[in-house]
């Protein structure tokens, strides 16, 4: 009994990481996503839709980080890494919406669990966004 526990345990903190390193890419995610949609419906098939949408998603990302690299203004770089953020902190706040469902009763406390969540998330994306493109003088 004891070892299914710790295995439960594991398993949801494990997909916890999974869901917070996607909430992350939100944005490219959401722009493939939708890219395939509309490929979709225009007729191209599924596997069709499904490059397309992987080529956007690819490409929303290449350039949210070519233009955080090589813009020189601080001001431009964190508007270009709030946009990259603002999807992952709506992101965070629907992933712990959705975890803490029948978990905490009061609608309040949930609420304020599910912005901290957000904001943690949010700005979780935007300190790897801004580690992994150092900025060059």
């Amino acid at each position: 009994m004891i070892a299914v526990m710790l295995i439960s345990v594991a398993l949801i903190a494990g997909l916890c990481v999974l869901a917070y390193t996607l909430a992350v890419y939100a944005l490219p995610f959401m722009l493939g996503g939708e890219a395939a949609r509309l490929a979709y419906a225009t007729g191209s098939g599924l596997i069709g839709a499904g490059l397309v949408g992987l080529v956007a998603g690819a490409a929303a990302y290449g350039l949210l980080v070519f233009a955080f690299a090589s813009l020189r203004s601080p001001v431009l770089r964190l508007i270009v890494a709030l946009v990259f953020a603002a999807p992952a902190a709506m992101a965070g706040y629907a992933l712990v919406h959705g975890v803490t469902g029948d978990a905490v009763p009061s609608e309040v406390w949930r609420q304020i669990f599910c912005a901290i969540g957000g904001a943690v998330v949010g700005v979780l994306a935007l300190v790897r966004l801004v580690r992994k493109i150092p900025y060059q003088s």
